[in-house]
């Protein structure tokens, strides 16, 4: 597997070996000893998963301590362009983002640490994105960022895509207070 460390300090990228033949493909999407030497260390106690029509964007989302989540995500079926953004208040990166299209042809997989918020937007219909959490969702830990602030200086790629109701009235980043 192929470890990549990006910009930001904390988030990491995996790049499994995918092994096809006539019958298909088999990859190892998760290995807890790989994913420790890369520093990723969690209890992981919940998955979820979604499923998403072309320009469907959802987030920018994260959960307040003491119910904060790690999350590594993928996507098993399409294609998401997935942003992440430090909102660690100490952070020399507080406020800028990591963009990686994430895809069922490569398999690959990005860790969320802790202190960030994430957001993708489905690149195609029926994009069907899995999350692995390091804690259980709690709705009165729920937080967010609008996912157009123009502070933020996030390229989607759509003008207008489908957003929810509830996102479109998230704070904006100068109006935010970070919990992190």
């Amino acid at each position: 597997m192929e470890i990549k460390q990006h910009a930001l300090a904390g988030v990491v990228e995996f790049l499994p070996r995918i092994f096809g033949d006539a019958r298909g493909i088999f990859f190892e999407s998760f290995s807890a000893r790989l994913y420790e030497q890369a520093g990723v260390h969690h209890d992981w106690v919940q998955d979820n998963q979604s499923s998403s029509a072309r320009g469907v964007l959802r987030g920018l989302h994260f959960q307040r301590p003491p119910y904060a989540q790690a999350k590594l995500v993928r996507v098993a079926q399409g294609r998401a362009l997935d942003i992440i953004v430090d909102l660690r208040r100490d952070s020399a990166t507080y406020g800028q983002h990591v963009t990686v299209e994430l895809d069922a042809e490569r398999c690959n997989v990005l860790y969320v640490p802790i202190g960030f918020a994430h957001g993708f937007m489905a690149l195609e219909d029926n994009t069907l994105f899995l999350y692995k959490c390091s804690e259980y969702y709690q709705p009165s830990a729920e937080g967010g960022l609008r996912w157009n602030d123009p502070a933020l200086g996030l390229n989607w790629g759509v003008d207008s895509p489908n957003v929810s109701d509830k996102d479109q009235v998230l704070p904006l980043l100068a109006e935010f207070e970070s919990p992190f």
